[in-house]
């Protein structure tokens, strides 16, 4: 049993990338959709960002503070982008949980990264601590399930 537990753990941590997820969505219990960037800055850079989210083929953006960019007048409108602690940035759309299509593709871009994650509208999670993590760090998570169970079995 252990050998087999300890095969499984050995296997997830070389086919699972390790880490948190650079882009979590989530919706905030005010309805409102929140998109977290956490990329983090490069030394002796101002950090620029940009969040949009492409349906199909086509890419509109939504929040930006990169000068020579346009956000999408109506998103930019009911959009506003938070600093988060200790890097990245966090976007908040008010009231678009109801019209956001059925399948997205949420991206960000900082200082030259780009994160995405695709999201289906009904598998979007409430914002919490415990949901955004889980979301940001399952190869941990499994780890820890994994331990946890070999040692309720001996």
């Amino acid at each position: 049993m252990l050998t087999l537990l300890l095969t499984i753990e050995v296997l997830g941590v070389f086919l699972v990338p390790v880490g948190a997820q650079l882009i979590a969505v989530c919706i905030k219990p005010d309805n409102n959709l929140r998109v977290d960037c956490l990329i983090e800055p490069k030394p002796n850079v101002i950090s620029s960002y940009e969040f949009s989210w492409s349906t199909g083929t086509k890419e509109t953006l939504i929040n930006t503070n990169v000068s020579g960019s346009a956000a999408d007048t109506e998103l930019k409108d009911r959009s506003y982008v938070e600093q988060r602690d200790p890097h990245g940035y966090s976007l908040t759309m008010i009231g678009f949980t109801d019209g956001l299509p059925h399948n997205t593709t949420y991206l960000c871009k900082m200082s030259g990264v780009v994160a995405q994650i695709n999201v289906e509208k009904s598998q979007l999670v409430t914002c919490s601590t415990i949901s955004m993590f889980l979301q940001s760090s399952w190869s941990w998570t499994a780890s820890c399930l994994l331990l946890l169970i070999y040692h309720t079995h001996t």
